[in-house]
């Protein structure tokens, strides 16, 4: 590890930082999940620094450091629970920076004054982040907007942090149990990543405008739209909303809501932004969800989304549904497919904690075993026993447990997982509907024609091997006509099969055929003979279904 002589102080800062909590509760509970040892976790001693204490030393350290806490502040598999609570207060305490400087960043970023640009721009602010600030501000047109000043130097000063962090990750990652345990070097670059994507206030505007396309469909959602012509890389522009801060409601404004719909609409909207967009709001905090005048809910804050492949989003799909339903055993077979493990995995120890935890979830009196707080927990017990989940799966985790608590500001009896069972159908549906373009539809038949032409070699080795009189079957079955039946089936399912790969492919060259005689304007042999294999392969798997549900009662019985 390799001190760089300008970075003296920051390493002087850190190291006073670790030096305070090394010696701490959080520091043990690190060292006994990295070795394995849960009976002392947590054997709390008096006089060490209490968990509010780290919240108010992080925002001394500066901008990184606070958006570093507002992480930790999500990640249950990193920190016990009273440190969660004592980061979370970061989300909203920043002190603003003056307003010259918010002068000057407009008129260097936009080219143009604030009083030539502005009918009306407040001075005070009307929210201060680790990154920027707010202020309320109309248009020349009488438009009113916010606009988001971020901080001056911030760049330079995060660039520099990061030199720090990465040397002192690296450093842990190498010599230490915990880091190999925890990777923090890959901790700090998903960090770093999400820091630099949020300093991009260009990107935050597109992402404003894209999130609020998906959810026109959401009456009661409200999504404020971006101006274009006043952002930039350090300044964005958007609609000025109107409303409440979701946590600041009143008992009588709470009854003044329709809550319930409020909260399902909600917590649907995130459904679809996860499972069908595969682009979500990744920071719904209180901060960021305002109840409007007029009775929506509206989401800011852009600057952290989430982005999820179309595998992810089939298994994060099938994971909600599993935890929703309490299936543990479900549950842990995806966790373990999408994830990576380290070289002392404990598979065992996993699979008992996970299959336990989710399995909780059959049980409706358990009021607090929300969805959120099942992947929060899956992905702690991942992290002790030496699993790496993915970052989206914790990102969705902090996101749904985040949105949980709204929901439940909004109406006190929402339940979660009965929302997901609600609205697991009809998303699976939009699912295949948006699978089903022509696109998806030629690569399969594209992948069918690549089968089907390649099985007459199959065939052929097979048929060599047996000429050969190179093949083997060792059968043990008393019932040897029993056995053939069984080959008989299969053969004919294969070769039913077969024909209707070649009726499909057939019929896809032949679209290209002009003919007269055409239904639903396409060529008529070709779609007889599609019709014809629909029906054939629709048949061919009813009967299947059919067989293995009989064969099933017959096992049973």
């Amino acid at each position: 590890m390799s001190l760089k002589p300008h970075h003296l102080k920051r390493y002087k800062d850190i190291a006073l930082l670790f030096w305070k909590y090394g010696t701490s509760d959080l520091a043990k509970e690190f060292a006994n999940e990295a070795a394995g040892d849960e009976k002392t976790l947590l054997a709390a001693k008096p006089g060490q620094p209490a968990p509010e204490e780290l919240a108010d030393d992080l925002e001394k350290m500066g901008p990184t450091f606070i958006k570093f806490g507002q992480l930790l502040s999500s990640r249950p598999d990193l920190l016990p629970e009273p440190y969660l609570k004592a980061l979370a207060r970061l989300q909203d305490k920043v002190k603003p920076f003056p307003y010259a400087e918010v002068e000057q960043t407009v008129a260097s970023e936009l080219g143009i004054r604030i009083s030539k640009a502005f009918s009306f721009f407040e001075e005070k602010h009307l929210a201060a982040a680790s990154l920027g600030q707010v202020h309320r501000a109309a248009l020349r047109d009488g438009r009113p907007v916010v606009v988001k000043v971020q901080r001056p130097e911030i760049r330079k000063q995060i660039a520099e942090d990061f030199e720090v962090l990465e040397e002192i990750a690296d450093f842990f990652d190498e010599h230490t149990d915990i880091g190999r345990r925890y990777r923090f070097g890959k901790i700090l670059a998903e960090f770093k990543s999400s820091i630099l994507q949020e300093l991009d206030y260009q990107r935050e505007a597109s992402n404003l405008a894209t999130l609020a396309n998906n959810l026109k469909e959401f009456p009661h959602i409200l999504v404020p739209l971006p101006v274009p012509d006043y952002s930039s890389r350090s300044v964005l522009t958007m609609d000025y909303v109107s409303g409440t801060k979701i946590t600041a409601l009143s008992p009588i404004a709470q009854l003044d809501i329709n809550g319930d719909v409020l909260a399902e609409e909600l917590f649907k909207a995130y459904l679809k932004q996860v499972l069908i967009d595969g682009f979500f709001h990744a920071d719904p905090h209180p901060g960021n969800v305002f109840l409007t005048d007029d009775g929506r809910v509206a989401l800011l804050d852009l600057g952290m989304t989430g982005r999820l492949s179309s595998n992810m989003q089939e298994n994060l799909l099938r994971l909600l549904l599993a935890i929703s339903e309490g299936n543990g055993d479900e549950a842990v077979k995806i966790v373990l497919r999408i994830s990576e493990t380290a070289d002392d995995f404990d598979e065992a120890e996993f699979t008992k904690k996970a299959t336990e935890f989710v399995s909780e979830q059959r049980d409706q009196t358990l009021n607090h075993q929300d969805v959120g707080k099942a992947l929060m927990e899956v992905s702690r017990t991942a992290a002790q026993t030496g699993l790496y989940v993915p970052t989206e799966l914790t990102l969705l985790g902090k996101t749904l447990l985040q949105l949980e608590g709204i929901g439940k500001i909004l109406c006190p009896n929402f339940n979660t997982n009965a929302s997901v069972r609600r609205n697991v159908a009809e998303l699976m549906t939009t699912r295949m509907r948006k699978a089903a373009t022509p696109g998806h539809l030629f690569a399969s038949l594209m992948e069918m024609k690549d089968f089907v032409g390649g099985l007459p070699g199959r065939v052929n080795k097979i048929l060599d091997v047996v000429g050969n009189s190179e093949l083997e079957v060792n059968v043990k079955t008393p019932d040897a006509r029993h056995l053939l039946n069984g080959f008989e089936k299969i053969a004919n399912r294969v070769t039913t099969g077969i024909i209707l790969a070649a009726l499909i492919v057939g019929a896809a060259l032949m679209m290209r055929i002009n003919s007269t005689f055409q239904i639903f304007g396409y060529p008529g042999i070709a779609m007889i003979c599609f019709l014809i294999a629909i029906g054939g392969s629709g048949w061919l798997i009813l009967g299947i279904l059919w067989k293995d549900y009989q064969d099933k009662h017959k096992r049973k019985e």
